[in-house]
């Protein structure tokens, strides 16, 4: 445990344990390998999803070696699944994930149910009957399913979901508020031995910030008490 929090440290401070526990136990699905969908990927593989799977039936070919850091040249040939998928593997440990060497209009024929078990579902590139019909079975089931294309430099994203509301508010601080216009003793006793008009500019550069706003405060209530 001490470790996972060294590992997601600076996520953990911006979503929390409940957030961190979600993204551990969700399950993406990943259909067509390109540049956006790997790169997608490895931006939740990184802070450490449950699992993935990536569904496509098509090989490596040489402009996909040359546009996506995730297909190896040596690989042209092989399974784009296959080869995204095991280099993915390699950037968490903690992760699981499998390839399925199907062509996806085939699984939603025969076998629906297949993307019913995920938690979010990414397709790129696709089009036609096959995307409707995808993203009509994710609306009836309400699974958000992430619709995106890019052509060079111009990319497209859509969110298909009816609703997806999120309340997550974090704990109260645990550090207690100075209050400044009331502050506690041991502040003000050390702001009594402070004389900032007998300081040279070196010294008064090292004031402690909170020493300058107590005594600033104090001031500021004088003079509205005068009045």
């Amino acid at each position: 445990m001490a470790n996972k929090q060294n590992k997601y440290d600076r996520q953990l401070r911006l979503w929390g344990d409940h957030g961190q526990w979600c993204l551990e136990n969700s399950k993406i699905c990943l259909v067509n390998v390109t540049a956006t969908g790997t790169e997608t990927l490895k931006n939740l593989i990184l802070p450490g999803i449950g699992s993935f799977v990536i569904v496509d039936k098509s090989r490596v070919n040489g402009e996909d070696a040359g546009s996506n850091f995730f297909l190896d040249p040596n690989a042209i040939g092989e399974s784009k699944a296959k080869v995204a998928t095991n280099l993915l593997l390699e950037l968490n440990p903690e992760v699981k994930g499998e390839y399925i060497e199907e062509d996806v209009a085939n699984i939603l024929e025969t076998n629906p149910h297949f993307f019913l078990s995920f938690t979010v579902v990414i397709a790129c590139n696709l089009y036609g009957d096959t995307l409707q019909k995808l993203a009509a079975l994710f609306w009836c089931n309400n699974i958000p399913f992430v619709t995106c294309k890019s052509f060079g430099f111009i990319g497209y994203l859509r969110l298909v979901i009816p609703e997806h509301c999120i309340i997550e508010s974090h704990p109260d601080n645990s550090h207690e508020d100075l209050r400044l216009d009331c502050p506690f003793e041991e502040l003000c006793a050390y702001a009594d031995t402070i004389d900032l008009d007998a300081m040279d500019k070196k010294d008064h550069s090292h004031t402690p910030y909170v020493i300058i706003v107590n005594i600033a405060t104090l001031v500021i209530l004088c003079v509205d008490l005068s009045r």
